[in-house]
């Protein structure tokens, strides 16, 4: 029988999420067998082709508790005669006396449920993020007697209180992290460091191939060609679109030039009011959420992508966001911040434009800069790609997450004749 993984996740699938399908996806190739467990049910409408190849069933647990009261208070009366259940419901409750929340009794709900209709041949417990998922993982782990580890990101570490990801540390197998500076916070907060490991996602290069770019000559003098612009990504306040609508107001009037943005998010309604204030709005596509097919054919069609990321004020932040590899990978120059992992893709001044935060000024000379040099785009966006092809094939990244399952015992017979480490 091949190892079962029970992977929770908090929402699946999700298209801002292509990273973790990526992920699954690798480990069902590698032979392993999945069991998915989603705290909430996908408000997605639409699905990247990669979640259709992904095998593994998902077992969907309540997400608010009143909606599936039987199966909660039938999955408490099934649980609380296993060994661990006590040692569980002791550990909620102190969770619950600092934090005295409903989503803390919400997930030990969910763990409930989860402990109650465990599946039967999973020997290990993996989450995806170390806020809520892991929570649920934990207290399951707990009352099945079933190890986990978790794979830790950006707004879960950030925004996370020192206290509970020290003891999460400390509970699982270990945790991997996808940014060095996502890392050096675990290392420093957990009670054995060395159970921290850094990996990277990086994609998958066979859905992103070196593209057959020809050098573009766009450089905003022709209104009839302007210069492309794009990002995308969720409109939340880490995403700096605000700042970039700022920025591209502040444009010369004798630059042409026309901004695409591809996702939705909850501040999509905010953007779309502040672009028409800025008096520009017959220069800019708001488009929301796109599958990856789509995506790509934007990246291929643009001359740079310009995400400027910012902390927000909750403390939230991206780690390294897939989509600047994505892009990188097309060959497109970026223009970023460096706020968390995304120096550790993007060098200032070699693979792509780094600027400062918050700062629409800043960030409109470098755009500036760049759409009127195409040369310079070029030899940025060159770098870049071969930056991604050298360091960030998710074939490569994925060996390491294995290396971790194997040394637990959880040895898969890979269907292809090797995984690269």
């Amino acid at each position: 029988m091949k190892p079962t993984i029970a992977v929770v996740l908090k929402c699946y699938p999700r298209l801002s999420e292509t990273f973790i399908a990526q992920e699954l996806l690798e480990l069902e190739r590698s032979g392993y067998e999945l069991c998915l467990v989603s705290l909430r049910h996908p408000t997605d409408r639409k699905t990247h082709p990669i979640n259709d190849e992904i095998r593994a069933p998902v077992i969907y647990l309540p997400e608010y508790l009143h909606q599936e009261p039987m199966r909660v208070f039938r999955s408490w009366l099934n649980v609380r005669a296993l060994p661990g259940y006590r040692a569980a419901w002791r550990h909620w409750l102190t969770d619950l006396r600092r934090d005295f929340t409903m989503n803390r009794i919400r997930r030990f709900g969910q763990a409930l449920v989860f402990a109650a209709e465990f599946p039967p041949q999973a020997r290990w417990i993996y989450s995806h993020f170390i806020h809520t998922p892991s929570s649920v993982a934990g207290y399951a782990s707990e009352m099945v007697g079933i190890p986990w580890s978790a794979s830790a990101h950006a707004k879960d570490i950030w925004t996370s209180p020192d206290w509970e990801l020290s003891e999460k540390l400390d509970a699982a197998a270990w945790t991997v992290t996808c940014t060095a500076g996502g890392s050096r916070h675990l290392k420093d907060l957990a009670p054995h460091p060395d159970k921290v490991s850094l990996v990277y996602h990086g994609i998958d290069l066979s859905r992103f191939p070196r593209p057959d770019r020809p050098t573009g000559n766009r450089d905003g003098s022709d209104p009839s060609n302007p210069v492309q612009f794009l990002s995308v990504g969720r409109a939340v306040a880490k995403k700096g679109l605000d700042t970039l609508a700022d920025a591209l107001a502040r444009l010369p009037k004798d630059l042409h030039w026309r901004w695409t943005h591809i996702g939705g998010g909850e501040l999509a309604g905010a953007l779309k009011e502040q672009v028409e204030r800025l008096g520009i709005s017959d220069r800019v596509d708001l488009r929301g959420s796109m599958s990856q097919r789509e995506v790509l054919d934007a990246y291929k069609a643009s001359d740079m992508f310009v995400l400027p990321c910012r902390i927000a004020a909750s403390g939230d932040r991206d780690g390294l966001p897939n989509v600047l590899v994505e892009a990188q990978s097309q060959g497109v120059l970026c223009i970023s911040t460096p706020i968390s992992g995304i120096p550790e893709l993007i060098e200032d001044g070699r693979t792509g434009i780094l600027v400062e935060p918050d700062d629409p000024d800043a960030l409109s000379a470098a755009i500036g800069r760049a759409a009127r040099d195409p040369q310079l785009r070029a030899r940025y966006g060159q770098a870049g790609m071969e930056r991604v092809h050298s360091s960030f094939d998710h074939l490569g990244t994925i060996g390491r997450l294995i290396e971790l399952f194997e040394a637990e015992g959880l040895v898969a017979r890979p269907q292809r004749e090797k995984v690269a480490s």
